[in-house]
Formats: C-alpha cells, structure tokens, sequence
C-alpha cells in the first residue's frame, strides 16, 4: 500500500511538471508568435463581497478581475481596464455566454498581462510599475445592467453597473482610495463604460493628482448615412432593454433621445469633464465589419475592394471622423486614429515590434505624453482606405502596390 501511494505521488508530481512545462513552451511560442517579450500570467481575484449587494455575472457568481501590484514609484499609481468581449443582446445569447467565462467567474482563469499592463520599463516606459486591474467582464451589459428580479425561466441576473461598482469598492479598499495618479480604461464594447463612468471614478480619488480614462477601440458611431447598415442602434435598443441599463444613463442624454441612442459614446462624451483619450482606427475591423459587411475584411488584406467598397470606407471614415470629439481641446480630449483593420491596441499592440507609428509617433509615447501633461496631442492617419495589418512589418510600413 505503501508503495502504490509513493507511485501515486510521484505520477502526480510528473503530470504536474509535464503540465507546466508544456504551459511553458506554449508561453514562449506565443511571445515568439506576437512579438511579446514581456508577458505574464495573473491569478484572478474573487469579489465574495460582491454578492451581498448582488453584484454578480450572469449565472449569479460573483465577478472578478486580476490585480498585479505596483513597485517602486509606482505603488500609488493605478490603471484599471474593463475588458471587452460584445454584449448579449437577448435570453438565448446570454444563457450561453452564462457558460463561459464571458457571463460566469467559475470559468476564469489566470489571465496574461502584456502591453500597456507590462513590466518592462522599454516596451512600457510611463505605466511599466503601476499598479494593473483587468476588470473581467461577465454580464453582457457593458457594466450597465441593473435589475432586481431574476430571469424565472433561465436563473439569468443583468448586473453590470452593481459590478462595476463592488469591483471599484473592493479596490479603494485595497489602495486606490490612496492614488497619486489614476487611470479608468475600458477596450471594444467596455470602452463605452470607461466614458459612462469616467467622471464617477475621478470623484472617489480625492487624494488623486492626476486621473484620466481611456477608451481602447471602443467609440462605436451612430451612423447617419442609410446607406450603411446601422446595426448598432438595433443592438443597443436591445441591450438597454434587456439589462435594464437606461437608469444608469445619462439623464442629460436621456432626456433628449431614445435610450439605445445614449449608449453611443458621440453622445454623452460632451458633458463628461474628466480628460480622456481615444485609440482607435478609424478602420477598426469590429465596426467596419458590423457596418459595411462580415466578409468585408477579405478584400482589405488582398487589396482588392471594390470602388462601391472603397466608397464606403471613405464615407465611415468620415462619419467616425465627425463623430469624434472635437480636436480644439487636445488637453481634455487626446486621441491617436490610425488606418490599420484591426481591433484594440492596449494589449498585442503596446509594445517596440508591433507598435504602429503615425508620423513616427506611436501610441504608447503619445498617450504617455498626454498623460502626464507632456504634449497633448490629436493624431489622426491621414490614409482614407484602410491598411491590411500585415503591411506593417519590421518596424517599417510597407508600399501598398
């Protein structure tokens, strides 16, 4: 008996050392595969406290994030990102996001950190020792949804704002109450959020010098013109509805348009008065792909659109262009606009070998300076069809033939 259990023991410990090992060499491969030298993993953290003020995901549990501690003169400097991931529109859609890590914590796992959450002071000079949240997103509502009663057929709770604000409450608790400097980010469909809650977030920090927020691929327009599809507004009404979220919108805004309209973030940006910066293409493939068509990335990498398609891409870009806050206050509203077809920039993309110049400024010094009140800056890429991400290789853009 004896004997079975030290095999026992010992296979245990093998399978471990062969899991971690192979995890290893998954690593490395994917720091080779993206350029990333720097990337690490972070355990999730557990709200318990979330749940007595029923502030959970949507199968009930309560959310998560993962916290990495700030060193060195960064120990009072902190930088929260609400992580994207689209919403879920109706029952049916969040019933099976409720099953994956996307609406249920008891699917999280550790996360990586790289990019604008990296250690290295050369690939992340200003952010490198802060103190780094990713906020995980697991109700489907953008951080919106409020409602009391309990979906009867399905056990679905819609309680995104709760969430977004037991996370902050168990975060001021653990030193963000003390923050010199502060940062509320938000990427793809938590960029809005990031805006929404922007001016909350810099009242709770009144020790703070500085704080700002980010919105990473996460300004979605109201398109104007009919001959693009304007999907968004239908996807809005449906969430507003579903998860309740017009309670926890602007009344400011509210009061003027439908609900679903203030869930766009041209139309509640003007009355927020915290400083905040804009990445983004103006190209971005989920928008360009929710407006102009599914398929129509394809053409943009084989570099064969069609006129009618070129003309639609002109067209967007313009109405994202106008959409945008206006460029004649660069200190309250920075942004940084490239042409590349691609989605989010804070995480592959902050860093020397995927970094994406316009004018040979990247985004990392450009928001860096911002930032710290350096050189406000309102960058915007002056190409008018978009760039296929491939075509910037080795530091160098490439001719587009």
């Amino acid at each position: 008996m004896a004997t079975r259990s030290v095999q026992l023991v010992c296979l245990l410990i093998c399978s471990q050392a062969i899991i971690k090992t192979a995890s290893a060499k998954v690593n490395e491969s994917f720091k080779q595969e993206k350029g990333i030298d720097h990337a690490y993993f972070v355990d999730r953290t557990i709200v318990q406290n979330a749940l007595s003020k029923g502030a959970v995901c949507l199968d009930g549990s309560p959310p998560a994030y993962h916290l990495d501690r700030g060193f060195g003169h960064g120990v009072r400097n902190w930088i929260i990102l609400l992580s994207g991931g689209a919403w879920c529109r109706n029952i049916t859609d969040c019933l099976n996001r409720s099953k994956t890590d996307l609406g249920s914590s008891k699917h999280m796992t550790p996360f990586i950190f790289l990019g604008i959450f990296s250690k290295s002071k050369s690939e992340n000079p200003d952010f490198y020792n802060w103190n780094k949240v990713f906020v995980r997103y697991c109700d489907g509502g953008g951080f919106t949804g409020d409602i009391e009663s309990i979906d009867p057929a399905t056990n679905l709770y819609f309680r995104g704002a709760r969430i977004f604000d037991a996370v902050i409450e168990d975060l001021l608790a653990k030193g963000l109450k003390d923050a010199k400097n502060a940062i509320l980010s938000g990427g793809s469909a938590n960029g809005y959020p990031a805006v929404l809650y922007c001016d909350r977030f810099h009242n709770l920090l009144h020790k703070a010098h500085r704080v700002k927020c980010l919105v990473d691929a996460g300004y979605f327009i109201h398109v104007k013109n009919p001959r693009l599809a304007n999907v968004f507004e239908s996807l809005f009404r449906d969430v507003v509805t579903l998860h309740g979220s017009t309670k926890v919108l602007p009344k400011s805004c509210t009061s003027k348009m439908k609900p679903e309209l203030c869930f766009f973030p041209e139309n509640i940006q003007q009355d927020i008065k915290t400083p905040f910066f804009t990445v983004m293409s103006a190209f971005d493939s989920y928008q360009v792909d929710n407006i102009i068509g599914s398929n129509i990335g394809d053409c943009i990498r084989a570099r064969n659109c069609t006129e009618s398609q070129n003309n639609d891409f002109k067209e967007l870009r313009s109405e994202f262009l106008s959409a945008l806050p206006k460029p004649n206050d660069p200190k309250q509203r920075g942004a940084f606009i490239d042409s590349f077809n691609r989605h989010t920039q804070l995480e592959l993309w902050w860093n020397k070998v995927n970094a994406t110049p316009i004018s040979n400024l990247t985004t990392i010094e450009v928001f860096g300076d911002w930032y710290y009140d350096r050189k406000y800056s309102y960058v915007i890429d002056d190409h008018d069809l978009p760039l296929p991400v491939y075509l910037y290789i080795n530091g160098t853009l490439k001719s587009r033939g």
